[in-house]
C-alpha cells in the first residue's frame, strides 16, 4: 500500500485508533498476532520491533533461545474492520534478537529473497501471481480422536444431505452434488455473506475479481483475488483468508480453507496464476503453443520437472491427497494443456491478448502456506528458464480415454504427503539458488511434517478401518 512509517502515525492519529495489532506468519502457515496500545507505535518500533516468545511457535525456536523480535512492515497497514475498539493491524517481519539479522524461518523473508533473486537475475523484474482460493463456509463443525474413539461431523444447511430433514420449515433449495457451480439464489444462500466478504477485502484494498459458488454442496465458495507481486499477494491471501473466517463467525457459521472435508463431492483447490514481467512488458506472451513465449515454456518445463516437489510445499497437509485422486478432476496429471483441466498446467484459453497471458498451475491447495508456496512455484520456473528445459508435449487429450499404456507415460502427483516430502528431500537444489530457501529450513520443513503431521496420523487407527477389518 505504500505507506511509511510516518503515514502509519497519522493514519492512527486521525482515526483515533487505540490499540495496534501485530500480525505474523508461523512456519507452517497460520496468522498469528498480538496487540499493544497505540501509544507504543513510535518511528523507532518500525526499526526496533516489538519482543515476543518465539519457541512458542510451531517450527520456530528452541526453548533456550526463545526471544525474538517482530518488526511491524508500515506498507501492510490497514484499520482492522472486525475489533470493536479501533485498531490498526501490521504484517510484520522476524528479526532475531541478538544480530537484528532477519530470521531465516520468517516466510515472509523468505518470500522477499525469492523477488530479490528474480531481479538478479536479470530474467524479469516481478513476478505477479493470482491464486483462486476456494473455502467452505458451514454452519456446524465437531471433531475428536483419543484413545477410544475417532469421529468427525459437519453440517451445513445447503447439504444435499439435508434434504430430508425437518427445518420447520425445510425449504428445499440445496444444491446437488456436483452441482453448486454458479446457481442463483435461493439456492446459492451464501450470496449475501460471500458479497460482504467482497465488500470487506475492498475496504482493506484487497481487489477482487470474481466471487460465486463453487462446485460443491454445503456451502462451497471461491473467491478470485486480483493477481499482484509474489509478497503483496501472499500478505493478501492472509488478510483474505483472515476475512472470510471472520466474517462467516459474524454469522454463527464457520469457515474452512482444508482442502477435502467432504466425501463424494469436490475438495478445495488454490489454482494459481502467475506471470512474468519486464517493466511494462509481458513476458509469457510469444508465438509457441497457445501463444506462449519460449520463456514461458521453459517456466512450465522447470514447474513440470519440479512438481513432485513442489507440492510437499503447495499441499502441504495429509488431507490435500484426499483431493489429489487420479481419476477425478484433481489436476493429478504433471503435464500441460491449453484446456484440459486434470493436467497440473492449464493455459487459459481466453487469456490471448499479451498483457493477460499466464499459466495456471493447478495442483496446490488453499491450506499452503502462501509466501512459500509462492516462492517455490517461482524458483522451479526461474530453474527451467535459465537450463531451458523441454515441457514436452502438451496433454490435449481427454484424460479419461486414454487407453491404460498411453496414461501411464503421463507423471503423476505423489499419492501422500510423505511421498511429497520424500520428493522434496531428493529435489530442492533449485530452491537454494540466491539463498532464497536454505537447507536448514527445508530440513525444519520436512522434519516438522513428518513429525507433527505424517507420523501421528499414522498412529491412528482409521474410522473407516472399522467398516472394514471389524470383524476379520
Amino acid at each position: 500500500m505504500g505507506y511509511t512509517p510516518e503515514d502509519v502515525l497519522d493514519i492512527v492519529e486521525e482515526n483515533s485508533v487505540e490499540l495496534v495489532d501485530l500480525k505474523f506468519m508461523d512456519f507452517p502457515g497460520l496468522w498469528q498476532h498480538f496487540t499493544v496500545p497505540a501509544d507504543k507505535l513510535t518511528k523507532e518500533a518500525f526499526e526496533e520491533g516489538f519482543g515476543f516468545d518465539g519457541s512458542s511457535m510451531r517450527g520456530w525456536q528452541k526453548i533456550f533461545e526463545s526471544d525474538m523480535l517482530v518488526v511491524p512492515d508500515p506498507g501492510t497497514a490497514v484499520l482492522d474492520p472486525f475489533y470493536d475498539i479501533t485498531s490498526v493491524s501490521l504484517i510484520c517481519d522476524i528479526y532475531d534478537p541478538v544480530t537484528k539479522e532477519r530470521y531465516a524461518r520468517c516466510p515472509r523473508f523468505i518470500a522477499s529473497k525469492a523477488e530479490a533473486y528474480l531481479q538478479s537475475t536479470g530474467i524479469a523484474d516481478t513476478v505477479y501471481f493470482g491464486p483462486e482460493a476456494e473455502f467452505f463456509i458451514l454452519d456446524d463443525v465437531r471433531f475428536d480422536s483419543k484413545a477410544h474413539q475417532a469421529f468427525y461431523r459437519i453440517d451445513s444447511k445447503e447439504g444435499f444431505w439435508n434434504t430430508g430433514r425437518r427445518e420447520d420449515p425445510n425449504l428445499g433449495y440445496k444444491p446437488r452434488f456436483k452441482e453448486g457451480y454458479f446457481p442463483v439464489p435461493p439456492h446459492d444462500s451464501m450470496a449475501n455473506i460471500r458479497n460482504e466478504i467482497v465488500q470487506v477485502l475492498g475496504s482493506l484494498g484487497v481487489e477482487v475479481e470474481a466471487a460465486h459458488h463453487e462446485v460443491a454442496t454445503g456451502g462451497q465458495m471461491e473467491i478470485d483475488l486480483r493477481f499482484g507481486p509474489l509478497l503483496a499477494m501472499a500478505d493478501k491471501v492472509m488478510y483474505y483468508k483472515y476475512v472470510v473466517k471472520n466474517v462467516a463467525r459474524k454469522h454463527n457459521k464457520t469457515a474452512t480453507f482444508m482442502p477435502k472435508p467432504l466425501l463424494g463431492d469436490n475438495g478445495s483447490g488454490m489454482h494459481v496464476h502467475v506471470s512474468l514481467w519486464s517493466g511494462d512488458t509481458p513476458l509469457f506472451y510469444g508465438e509457441g503453443y497457445a501463444n506462449l513465449s519460449d520463456l514461458a515454456l521453459h517456466f512450465v518445463g522447470g514447474v513440470l520437472q519440479h512438481a513432485r516437489a513442489l507440492i510437499a510445499l503447495t499441499n502441504p497437509t495429509t488431507n490435500s491427497f484426499r483431493r489429489l485422486v487420479p481419476g477425478f478432476e484433481a489436476p493429478v496429471n504433471l503435464a500441460y494443456s491449453q484446456r484440459n483441466r486434470s493436467a497440473a498446467i492449464r493455459i487459459p484459453v481466453y487469456s490471448r491478448v499479451p498483457q493477460s497471458k499466464r499459466i495456471e498451475f493447478r495442483c496446490p491447495d488453499p491450506s499452503c502456506n502462501p509466501y512459500l508456496a509462492f516462492t517455490a512455484i517461482l524458483m522451479a520456473g526461474i530453474d527451467g528458464i535459465q537450463n531451458k528445459t523441454d515441457p514436452g508435449e502438451p496433454l490435449d487429450k481427454d484424460i479419461y480415454d486414454l487407453p491404460p499404456e498411453e496414461l501411464a507415460t503421463v507423471p503423476a502427483a505423489p499419492a501422500s504427503l510423505e511421498e511429497a516430502l520424500k520428493c522434496l528431500r531428493e529435489d530442492h537444489e533449485f530452491l537454494l539458488k540466491g539463498d532464497v530457501f536454505t537447507e536448514e529450513v527445508i530440513n525444519a520443513w520436512i522434519d516438522y511434517k513428518m513429525n507433527c503431521e505424517v507420523q501421528e496420523m499414522r498412529l491412528r487407527p482409521h474410522p473407516f478401518e472399522f467398516n472394514l477389518y471389524y470383524d476379520v
